[in-house]
């Protein structure tokens, strides 16, 4: 018996400490203390020294310039819309001029969709690349009259339906988007691959995996509407009614002419061409009377600088009295002046007998510090460096009437 129960005795304790565990798991955030300090030592031995990337730019230190947006006598607009890392501030810039002037016209306060108008005009640009066998320009950039003439095809749409952003998305991004869509048409040229629909149903593709697929039908208050449905009944703009107006020696004075970009790449010849002195009094003229002015030209100068908030012309540029049209020709025709960016002009303000303008700027440089979304344009500035603007043919009506029917 005495040995029975020690043989029981061990069997139970045997089991005890044989038994299953059933071990747990869990999620925990990996850990090499050692490799990091290893990768980051191999990191700082390889560590290029970064050059000084200082740029000359005008000293605005001393300068009595514009302080804030409250000094200018401005007209509706929305606030300014960052475009991110996007090369689609001519959207940007005249969607925001069509939202006022949406207001001028009927008092109402419309926010629509900048990224509907890239993803259509970026079709278009695909469009014409294939059938002109790889002959047309593809980029990011277009001009202000693409918008007018992608609603006509396509309507427009409110931010709130299609607002390009993934979930979770903060900021706009078309870096691998545009280098997808370039390297795949570049792909079609080397390889002669000219089928149309193929092309067309692969830029979809890359568009809506990156801005979501734009939509056929939305509802807004409570009503259904397509997109040319949304232009007719809810903008209610004539887009008939805005014209492009340009100032250049070398096309001729009063006559319709082609604005020679390349981001005017279907070579829209619809620009009004007028002398440097009659394009300045139209802007002057036109933004006393109540209408805003979308417009375009250079950006990339000594005498701009986001965080003055400021755009001039320093003298050691050229002073202001030697600004005439032969000074903006010059620079247009050695490059030195380019077709690099649309903004809005909202307003302005007469200082020290110069006006200055209030300019809404979807650029990044204009949301750094002070009222973000704006810079303040000295009209040097603009006479020099602004090649062109839209405006509502109201805005231009004696300048009409000067060019032949």
């Amino acid at each position: 018996m005495k040995n029975f129960k020690i043989f029981l005795f061990t069997l139970l304790f045997s089991g005890l400490i044989t038994a299953q565990v059933h071990d747990k798991g869990t999620f925990v955030q990996p850990k090499s203390e050692f490799w990091d300090g290893v990768q980051k030592g191999i990191d700082e031995f390889n560590k290029k020294e970064k050059p000084d990337n200082k740029t000359f730019k005008m000293d605005f230190t001393e300068l009595n310039l514009p302080k804030s947006k409250n000094e200018f006598t401005s007209y509706g607009h929305n606030d300014p819309v960052n475009q991110g890392n996007t090369g689609t501030c001519w959207s940007f810039s005249t969607t925001s001029y069509f939202e006022s002037e949406i207001y001028r016209i009927y008092k109402q306060k419309i926010k629509l969709s900048p990224i509907w108008n890239a993803y259509w005009e970026y079709i278009e640009k695909a469009l014409r690349f294939v059938r002109e066998r790889g002959n047309s320009v593809i980029g990011e950039g277009s001009e202000s009259n693409a918008v007018v003439r992608i609603w006509q095809h396509y309507g427009c749409v409110p931010e709130e339906v299609y607002n390009g952003m993934l979930p979770g998305q903060k900021h706009h991004d078309h870096s691998k988007m545009f280098n997808e869509i370039n390297n795949y048409l570049i792909g079609i040229k080397n390889a002669n691959a000219w089928n149309e629909n193929e092309a067309l149903n692969t830029v979809k593709s890359i568009l809506n995996h990156y801005l979501g697929e734009p939509p056929t039908k939305f509802s807004v208050n409570g009503k259904e509407y397509t997109p040319k449905e949304y232009l007719e009944k809810v903008v209610r703009l004539n887009l008939d009614d805005y014209v492009a107006v340009m100032s250049l020696m070398q096309k001729p004075y009063y006559e319709k002419a082609e604005y020679e970009v390349p981001d005017n790449w279907w070579h829209n010849k619809d620009y009004y061409n007028v002398p440097l002195d009659v394009f300045m009094s139209i802007i002057k003229s036109t933004i006393r009377n109540g209408f805003t002015v979308a417009l375009f030209g250079d950006v990339s100068e000594a005498g701009i600088e986001p965080h003055a908030k400021a755009a001039m012309i320093p003298s050691f540029d050229i002073p202001s009295e030697y600004i005439d049209e032969s000074a903006r020709q010059f620079r247009f025709s050695n490059g030195t002046t380019g077709d690099d960016h649309g903004i809005h002009m909202v307003g302005y303000l007469n200082k020290d007998g110069k006006d200055w303008y209030l300019i809404k700027d979807s650029g990044s440089g204009s949301f750094n510090v002070g009222d973000k979304g704006y810079y303040f344009y000295h009209e040097d500035y603009v006479k020099l460096k602004m090649l062109g603007f839209m405006a509502h043919k109201d805005a231009v009506a004696d300048l009409l009437s000067k060019f032949k029917k």
